[in-house]
């Protein structure tokens, strides 16, 4: 799989350009086909972001993640990072 960087994975927040992307714990999700991120945005969350710190807060487990396509992975740097 292809690495993005941070800022690579921001544009993809269903504004600046189309595709709607997400992390989680390194790996990069699409999730433009999903109706709950119409337009970059699921409740509280905005998609461009690692994620991985807000699924605590969240109603669901980590297995939701598996509904989407993993199309790549954060760049280590930034992973590590936060």
């Amino acid at each position: 799989m292809h690495c993005y960087t941070r800022q690579q994975l921001a544009l993809r927040n269903g504004q600046d350009k189309p595709e709607i992307w997400v992390a989680f714990q390194g790996v990069i999700y699409d999730v433009t086909s999903s109706r709950l991120w119409k337009n970059g945005k699921h409740y509280e969350h905005w998609a461009g972001q690692d994620l991985t710190n807000e699924l605590k807060d969240a109603p669901h487990t980590e297995k939701v993640f598996e509904k989407f396509e993993a199309i790549g992975h954060l760049q280590p740097d930034d992973f590590n990072s936060r």
